[in-house]
């Protein structure tokens, strides 16, 4: 209880602290149709996936829609999402990239092959590093990396990116965000 308790607060601190540097650009930063109008640097942060070991880049995947999630591996609303997101994928198959990066900065490789082993997720996975993180937080804001509000970034082929509505979405969702 001690634990979690001060996990919470660190959580909050650390979001806070990122509150402050980001200030309120989300939605100045956005155009009519919801899409960042920022750089997207994020999209060229290497990443490395827990499963494999292979790096790679959001921007490696130009030419195919990308659904990039942020999430904590203690989170259940994480859970619900990315429950949502396989029945996507048994649904539409590689049609669509997903990438799932663990924002917690407590949470390292070895937490998250547990958890996608012990759920047999087979997507791309990723703990934050390089600067990930604020980077989407420089450019969508500070919840973009608040793991209960099951955040989803929608990339389409062409790289254009928009943060989707926050709260669980599910698998009929997100194939009409696809479309």
């Amino acid at each position: 209880m001690k634990k979690t308790l001060l996990f919470i607060v660190i959580t909050f601190l650390f979001l806070f602290t990122l509150s402050l540097s980001s200030g309120c650009e989300n939605s100045a930063n956005k155009d009519e149709s919801g899409s960042s109008s920022k750089s997207g640097a994020w999209k060229n942060i290497e990443l490395t996936d827990v499963k494999t070991g292979k790096k790679f880049r959001i921007s490696d995947f130009k030419g195919k829609p990308v659904l990039l999630e942020s999430f904590a591996v203690w989170c259940p609303t994480c859970k619900k999402q990315q429950d949502e997101i396989a029945k996507l994928h048994e649904k539409v198959g590689d049609s669509v990239i997903s990438v799932s990066v663990d924002t917690d900065p407590e949470e390292d490789k070895s937490r998250v092959l547990q958890h996608i082993e012990r759920y047999n997720y087979n997507w791309r996975f990723a703990v934050d590093k390089n600067g990930f993180a604020q980077s989407l937080v420089d450019e969508f804001g500070v919840n973009v990396v608040n793991a209960p509000s099951a955040p989803v970034v929608l990339i389409d082929a062409d790289q254009k990116a928009r943060l989707l509505n926050f709260g669980v979405k599910s698998a009929q969702d997100l194939e009409k965000e696809l479309d």
